[in-house]
């Protein structure tokens, strides 16, 4: 059943649950029809009702909080009323502060889906276009030879790079302060780009950062002020707000905690970073911005509609983020989403306009909100098919016919290819067939569909098609329109002379430096805020890093085959480079 039929089907219930109640006790109501009612108006699409939901989630909560501990706020809106708005567990423990439906969260990553919304109003408005070049609003922003519009900010599509893997290179902690200036002098400094414009989807805070100045610059507001006047008191919504100094006492913050063997400790949180987080608020008050999303005004429907509008890559592959939410699909039906995490702060909001139903998890405790939401939303939506079949449908591997393939050509693919930095596909024979083994992964069989395609059902069902060059030498495979070179030996690769990489490196970018050292013969980076971290060659002058932020690390040689430099790359920074200092 397609979503537009189930919504039908909902909808046909409704009317005849509301048929029911006013016919039940008359006296023309044939038993037939009584008997057809009756039997409609059970939950036959596996909804509960509201007491049953109550027991439910106090179950389902209490498994993991008891009174003495961090919790959450659970959140329910069903057919537009609110049934269940109920706190678990301790807002802080020093005090023993229950938490309950007017205890301040920090929702951490929610807070995009409102920047979201400030932008489809002011573009509604006329005041701005994501057509825009960002660099009309913020010329600070150096030029990267390919202009970066609003959308491209909103769509995660901009290539700019995230803050929460460059400062941390810097030497900046998340237990430190950390200001929108702080973020803001690091975007302005950006060297380039981590991809062009509009080309890949890569998950940016500072991209919602530069939209929350953007709204500053064109209104003449702060950014708190703004949506203080536009968003958060037109709606009533009382205890939300913008924090743009973390000295600010909130009254009822919740405090984020993190589990330390059987005890808690509390998480730093000295965060401004307005426009992707920073932003404090209570289920109560997410009861009326859910409702708003759901069931908009007539005036505000088009500001709405622009905040679900998304927006393909340039390939014209699919991009499902929006303006600060996702868009994809539970159980085959419709799910309009975010998650948040920071400081031991968890957050989830999840919109099933099908169903008329919104769901708000609010962790303190650094738990998955995400895991309770889904429960939650399983008690109305049906399951379309059980994990297990799901799992057995999409796993061809024992219906695929592995095409024989000559001996010497299976020899011919084995080999090391290079995906990107620091990853690695393995390709070996086993038995007349190619596996592959990527890095930090285990081995899967390839299944041949031709003489140079295979499929693997491990990857989704991807393939893999090998090139060779003129001299009949396999030069090159692609999987995923990723083109991979075939490394040059199989064996196993020394660092050689490594004290030609020993020296101090330094970065104009970040305004910091690392030394390079060769310690009992391996290689670590030293800086004076991070310490140690440890390289492992994964291939001649590439290395993985010890420490998230420096994951790959890849040493640049200059014309003559010297050491002047490496790059540091992360999933949302890529190429960040630092130079060899004489």
């Amino acid at each position: 059943m397609n979503i537009r039929n189930l919504s039908i089907v909902v909808r046909v219930f409704s009317t005849l649950r509301q048929l029911l109640s006013l016919m039940k006790n008359s006296t023309i109501l044939s038993p037939v029809l009584f008997l057809l009612l009756t039997t409609i108006s059970t939950p036959v699409l596996g909804q509960i009702q509201p007491e049953e939901l109550h027991q439910k989630v106090d179950s389902l909560i209490l498994e993991t909080v008891s009174g003495m501990t961090p919790g959450s706020a659970v959140l329910v809106i069903k057919d537009k009323e609110i049934i269940l708005n109920k706190g678990y567990g301790l807002a802080n423990l020093d005090y023993e502060v229950p938490i309950t439906p007017n205890t301040v969260f920090d929702l951490a990553s929610l807070a995009k889906q409102f920047a979201g919304y400030a932008i489809a109003l002011l573009e509604e408005e006329g005041v701005l276009s994501v057509e825009d070049d960002v660099r009309t609003y913020i010329p600070e922003l150096p030029e990267f030879g390919h202009p970066i519009t609003i959308g491209n900010l909103l769509h995660h599509t901009s290539g700019i790079r995230d803050w929460t893997s460059t400062l941390p290179l810097s030497g900046r902690t998340f237990e430190d302060v950390i200001s929108m200036d702080h973020i803001l002098r690091m975007a302005y400094q950006q060297e380039e780009l981590n991809f062009i414009p509009g080309d890949e989807y890569r998950y940016s805070n500072t991209g919602y950062n530069l939209l929350a100045e953007i709204v500053e610059r064109t209104t003449g507001l702060t950014f708190r002020e703004w949506t203080d006047q536009n968003i958060f008191q037109p709606l009533g919504m009382t205890q939300t707000l913008f924090l743009d100094d973390h000295n600010e006492v909130i009254k009822n913050r919740a405090v984020g905690y993190y589990q330390v063997d059987e005890g808690f400790h509390p998480s730093s949180n000295l965060l401004t970073a307005l426009g992707s987080s920073s932003l404090f608020s209570t289920t109560t008050d997410l009861a009326k911005w859910a409702t708003h999303l759901m069931y908009p005004s007539d005036e505000k429907k088009p500001v709405v509609g622009r905040m679900l509008q998304t927006q393909p890559l340039s390939n014209g592959d699919n991009n499902n983020y929006a303006y600060g939410i996702s868009e994809s699909t539970f159980r085959g039906t419709p799910w309009i989403s975010h998650s948040g995490g920071w400081a031991s702060f968890r957050t989830y909001i999840a919109l099933l306009p099908e169903y008329d139903l919104a769901i708000v998890v609010l962790n303190n405790n650094g738990k998955n909100a995400f895991n309770v939401v889904g429960r939650i939303a399983g008690y109305y939506v049906p399951r379309q098919q059980t994990e297990q079949q799901a799992s057995n449908d999409n796993d061809e591997s024992d219906t695929l016919e592995n095409l024989s393939i000559s001996e010497s050509l299976l020899d011919a693919y084995t080999g090391t290819y290079r995906l990107g930095p620091g990853w690695y596909v393995h390709l070996t024979k086993n038995d007349g067939q190619l596996w592959t083994q990527a890095t930090n992964e285990d081995k899967f069989p390839m299944f041949a569909l031709s003489d140079s395609l295979f499929q693997i059902p491990a990857y989704g069902n991807r393939t893999m098609k090998f090139y060779a060059g003129n001299n009949g030498q396999i030069t090159h495979l692609v999987y995923n329109n990723i083109h991979s070179l075939k490394m040059g030996s199989e064996t196993t690769v020394t660092l050689g002379n490594s004290s030609e990489y020993e020296g101090e490196y330094m970065s104009d970018e970040l305004e910091t430096s690392y030394k390079v050292m060769l310690q009992d013969g391996k290689l670590k980076l030293w800086h004076f805020q991070n310490g140690e971290i440890d390289l492992e060659q994964a291939w001649e002058d590439e290395f993985r890093g010890s420490a998230w932020y420096a994951d790959f690390v890849e040493f640049r040689r200059d014309d003559n085959g010297h050491v002047d430099g490496f790059y540091v790359t992360q999933y949302r920074a890529r190429n960040q480079f630092f130079r060899k200092v004489d």
